[in-house]
């Protein structure tokens, strides 16, 4: 079985520099390629000067974290895709339960590992933690991670276990179910496309999966800080996409106007926090939404999986109403 780590760069240099040396170190599996998006800085020269052992794909522009995979994964022979931030550490044997996932369950597509934060390696990460998860409106949550609150590791998620979407900042994937499932949407650039790719394969029929005794640590916010409005705007946007696109059958319509009123709701609390750039970006957000409404539409697909997609109805409701701040405390909903 072969395996590509396949890291994407955009003027990276300095993140190359620290955390390529742990990839290379831990992964003999693999090749490793840095598939780079039109950088300006000195990543390329660096690369070639320092890691010779690893190969590097020029992309002709910077199209984002959609379009930076679509255009270099054309270009890499692999079995599986591991989908790589340029900001993580990897830890010694992170890839043999991977491996052996993939050799065991053929129905398994895509995995992510546990992973832990760069800067407190005690805690869970922001971005994917121990396995994503959506609410009936779209809002994405993960074990170990909810909102803002980042759990302590305690060894609570070292298990297996089937997830609805794994992070992209450290995702594998099998070839030719990538390619079965359409790649990436490129009309995303960044954020939560992966969300969409897990649904759509999950719509195929076949299984994300976490598996939590392979570790990384991830820095985070090395492109867009958290706090970033236009992080803020491609999450709000991009998640009405993942609704629309995605969502089975007419009650996408009422799951739409509820996700948009409680986003408005949103950026009424942005206003009283003071946060007047987040609340312009949902509204730059929702407009680019409807500008791009049609289009969306045409991508909705006419079969879906029956299964279904969301494991809570709102995990709002749970977190600032509930006080459910932690995962196992949040009611699977079962209707």
């Amino acid at each position: 079985m072969k395996l590509a780590v396949v890291i994407l760069n955009w003027n990276g240099a300095q993140l190359l520099e620290e955390f390529l040396p742990s990839v290379i170190k831990n992964s003999p599996e693999a090749t490793i390629y840095v598939a780079d998006n039109a950088s300006t800085d000195n990543s390329v020269q660096f690369i070639q000067t320092n890691f010779p052992s690893v190969i590097i794909v020029q992309n002709t522009t910077n199209g984002g974290y959609a379009k930076g995979y679509n255009e270099a994964l054309e270009h890499i022979e692999a079995d599986i895709y591991c989908l790589l931030n340029s900001d993580v550490e990897v830890t010694k044997n992170w890839l043999t339960p991977i491996l052996k996932e993939f050799e065991e369950y053929p129905n398994t597509a895509i995995i992510q590992p546990k992973i832990l934060d760069y800067k407190q390696k005690t805690h869970f990460e922001y971005a994917g933690a121990a396995g994503g998860y959506i609410d009936k409106y779209g809002y994405p949550f993960c074990r170990g991670r909810i909102f803002d609150t980042l759990e302590e590791d305690q060894g609570q998620f070292d298990d297996r276990q089937e997830i609805f979407w794994a992070s992209g900042a450290c995702l594998f994937i099998r070839k030719p179910i990538f390619e079965e499932a359409g790649k990436f949407d490129e009309d995303y650039f960044a954020h939560q496309e992966e969300i969409d790719l897990c649904w759509r394969v999950s719509n195929l029929g076949y299984q994300t999966m976490y598996i939590g005794t392979s570790t990384v640590y991830h820095l985070g916010g090395a492109t867009l800080n958290v706090m970033n409005p236009k992080k803020t705007k491609l999450n709000f946007r991009n998640s009405l996409y993942n609704l629309v696109k995605n969502v089975n059958g007419s009650q996408v319509l009422w799951i739409i106007f509820v996700r948009l009123v409680l986003d408005g709701i949103a950026g009424i609390k942005f206003v009283f926090e003071g946060k007047f750039s987040h609340f312009i970006a949902i509204l730059q957000a929702h407009f680019d939404f409807y500008k791009n409404l049609r289009i969306l539409v045409n991508k909705r697909k006419k079969r879906w999986a029956t299964k279904k997609y969301y494991l809570i109805s709102s995990v709002i409701i749970q977190y600032y109403i509930y006080k459910n701040i932690k995962f196992d405390q949040l009611p699977v909903d079962n209707h």
